[in-house]
């Protein structure tokens, strides 16, 4: 019987500078292929889409989604927003580093390296140690459900007389 469970939707995200686009957006697509191949391994379905950093920051619902940043934060803007936020799980001799929560309560992750030849070996780096089970936690993700606003949710103080 086949399962018709639709893919869950990915991201990968690059920088919108010029020097991001040329070297880090082929990068990406090299991730995704890379997604494609562990995914079937796996029996999971994704939709991978390479997206630019500022259309993933300013695209709120898009911010829920498993997400993987690729390019540091000099040219990645989710990556310099992220650099303080998501922890290190790997950085090898001020090189490069993989920044990812190491239980994946939220599914994602920041690749990048202090030149692009480190930022190529921190993917291929994080597609062998670290690729499929980040891709196992983001197949099953949930994000939290957005509370809603207090302002109208609480009753009228006039209707309670």
């Amino acid at each position: 019987m086949a399962d018709d469970t639709p893919p869950r939707l990915l991201l990968i995200v690059t920088g919108s500078t010029l020097r991001a686009e040329e070297l880090d957006r082929p990068l990406a697509y090299y991730l995704r292929q890379q997604v494609e191949s562990a995914a079937l391994g796996l029996d999971v379905a994704f939709r991978t889409l390479v997206v630019a950093d500022f259309r993933w920051m300013n695209d709120e619902p898009l911010q829920v989604v498993p997400t993987i940043s690729i390019g540091g934060p000099g040219v990645n803007a989710l990556a310099h927003n992220w650099v303080d936020e998501v922890p290190f799980s790997l950085a090898v001799d001020e090189q490069y580093c993989i920044q990812m929560d190491p239980d994946l309560a939220d599914p994602r992750a920041s690749i990048w390296g202090m030149d692009n030849a480190s930022t190529q070996i921190a993917v291929s780096v994080f597609v062998d140690r670290f690729l499929p089970r980040f891709l196992d936690h983001a197949a099953t993700y949930v994000p939290d459900p957005v509370e809603p606003e207090d302002s109208e949710s609480e009753s009228d103080p006039d209707l309670d007389d």
